[in-house]
């Protein structure tokens, strides 16, 4: 079955992104596909590159890049979402005159567009957090 995913919450506001995180590792150790996963209203805060979790707790961000890294998936940031949320690539960092990005490479900006492309393209498109 191939499967996209919208992840809707930040990754330790809710046990949503983290929910998530299993599924998504469940679903490809079962042999299922990950066609997408969107990330959408404070779900692009799992996108940033600059979170660091205490030593004993799990690092989500960190967790998602290398999910996305080892298997291929097309992991997707709403652009809208994030530049509200301060979380820009390069491109964007630099049209908008800030000094650095704040997104790890592993995510690409996108818009709603790449959401109805992964649910016409997916058997299943499943939403995470509210």
């Amino acid at each position: 079955m191939k499967f996209s995913l919208v992840v809707y919450s930040a990754p330790y506001s809710t046990q949503a992104s983290s929910t998530a995180l299993h599924f998504a590792k469940a679903a490809l150790a079962g042999g299922h596909d990950i066609y997408r996963i969107f990330f959408f209203q404070d779900g692009v805060l799992n996108a940033t590159a600059l979170a660091v979790p205490p030593q004993d707790e799990v690092d989500i961000p960190q967790a998602w890049q290398e999910l996305t890294r080892q298997h291929g998936i097309d992991s997707v940031v709403c652009v809208a979402s994030a530049l509200k949320r301060g979380i820009l690539d390069d491109d964007e960092a630099n049209r908008y005159d800030k000094k650095h990005s704040s997104m790890a490479s592993e995510f690409s900006l996108g818009g709603l567009g790449q959401l109805i492309d992964a649910s016409l393209h997916s058997d299943r498109l499943l939403c995470f957090g509210a």
